[in-house]
């Protein structure tokens, strides 16, 4: 054995499988949502019937997590994540069967359904990868779970956002049916190199695991539970729908070529604020000098940030409303990218946070009971944020969209204010 791989962490292979097939996913789930998106806004959806579209994908991603903790933990690590990939083809497959000619009625419940399979699918892997961080990360080396997670998620996030750009520039070329088939094609071949590539080094899974053990005791993981639904609401009251079709608005002059390049500048959006969101994501431990600080001190920093991120969009908000009735104008037009690409900074540091700290409050035995208890609550906020983005749209337009998500964001800051530091030893390291 060469001096270089005696050096690396024993979990490192099957760490970088994990990453491998999350990736993979969520390239497929960032272009799906786009394709769906703005496929059916050009069909002539509105704002809630495009809400409609998401909102059992976000549902069955809250039944998801809170069972599927207790799944792995019976199962395994590996079942899980294997069965979210292939239930993601399967919902891709689906979607080719989608005919135009179909009744508004029908294509909305086809079409909520195969996004409920794909929400499963989601938070299957999600929790897989997730939890897989816990397990796989060196437990002796100083800040080396916060990197790790921190990794994973900021590339995944990044990947994503490659994916909302691919899945825009797929259905202004081959168009959505080729574009579905494509990606399940891709992901199945991907699947079957995972297989063949896993390592050991993941949980088998306990036949004495019981569902009432989801719950966690903890007071500490239910407030940042909590946290996080208002956090992810915060985000997807004004990203879901709002922005997107907004944009559309100001962009689109109706024509096919119009409606093309539309799909390509908001996909571009997008695309950057996810990608910039991973990018910031993976730093954070750096930018937070995570090897000097305390849990102790990183429980602050959750509440220092969630709070700075409730006054971008309150100021947006009022910037939206102070430019009606021309609310198109191009200076405002600058002002939403801009300010919404802080909001990604800052979210984007919550959100890492949020990943290491509900690490840093479990056990390994509880891992995987944890984790899916905490990112039903990421689903759960999803689902809100979805649902106001389309209805607060509809009734009261952007400016309705942010003021929304600054309440939601000042909602996750007092549930962190709730986060306990008075067990928390002063010297314990992240």
């Amino acid at each position: 054995m060469s001096e270089a791989a005696a050096k690396r962490p024993p979990g490192l292979a099957a760490y970088a499988v994990v990453t491998l097939a999350y990736w993979a996913f969520m390239l497929t789930d960032g272009a799906l949502r786009m394709l769906v998106l703005l496929h059916f806004h050009s069909l002539g959806f509105n704002a809630i019937q495009l809400a409609w579209l998401f909102l059992l994908y976000e549902f069955m991603g809250m039944v998801t997590n809170l069972s599927a903790g207790w799944i792995a933990a019976r199962f395994g690590l590996t079942s899980t994540l294997y069965a979210g990939l292939l239930l993601q083809i399967g919902a891709l497959l689906a979607l080719t069967q989608l005919e135009t000619e179909w009744a508004l009625l029908v294509s909305v419940i086809f079409v909520m359904a195969v996004q409920g399979v794909s929400g499963v699918a989601k938070d299957l892997a999600k929790m897989s990868a997730k939890s897989a961080v816990k397990i796989l990360a060196p437990a002796n080396e100083q800040g080396a779970l916060f990197r790790w997670v921190a990794l994973l998620t900021g590339s995944k996030n990044a990947v994503k956002g490659f994916g909302f750009l691919l899945g825009t520039l797929l259905l202004g070329t081959i168009g959505f049916t080729a574009s579905v088939f494509a990606m399940a094609i891709t992901l199945s071949v991907i699947l079957l190199a995972v297989v063949v590539l896993m390592p050991g080094g993941l949980s088998g899974g306990k036949k004495d695991a019981r569902f009432r053990e989801v719950f966690s005791k903890d007071a500490n993981v239910n407030r940042l539970s909590a946290a996080r639904l208002f956090l992810f609401g915060a985000r997807d009251t004004w990203f879901v729908v709002g922005i997107p079709i907004y944009f559309y608005s100001v962009l689109s002059d109706g024509s096919l070529a119009g409606n093309r390049a539309a799909f390509f500048q908001i996909g571009a959006f997008m695309a950057v604020w996810i990608i910039g969101y991973g990018i910031v994501q993976a730093a954070a431990p750096k930018l937070l000098r995570a090897k000097r600080k305390s849990l102790a001190e990183t429980v602050g920093h959750a509440r220092l940030w969630v709070g700075c991120l409730t006054v971008i969009p309150a100021v947006l908000a009022g910037a939206v409303w102070f430019a009606q009735p021309q609310s198109t104008a191009d200076w405002l037009t600058a002002t939403l990218v801009g300010g919404l690409l802080l909001f990604g900074v800052v979210f984007a540091i919550n959100s890492s946070l949020h990943s290491y700290l509900i690490l840093a409050f479990t056990s390994s035995a509880r891992v995987t009971m944890d984790v899916g208890f905490y990112y039903m609550s990421n689903a759960a906020g999803r689902l809100l944020g979805t649902l106001l983005s389309g209805l607060s749209y509809q009734f009261g337009g952007l400016t309705l969209c942010l003021a929304t998500a600054a309440a939601m964001s000042f909602l996750s800051f007092l549930c962190a204010t709730g986060l306990s530091r008075s067990h928390l030893s002063s010297k314990q390291s992240v």
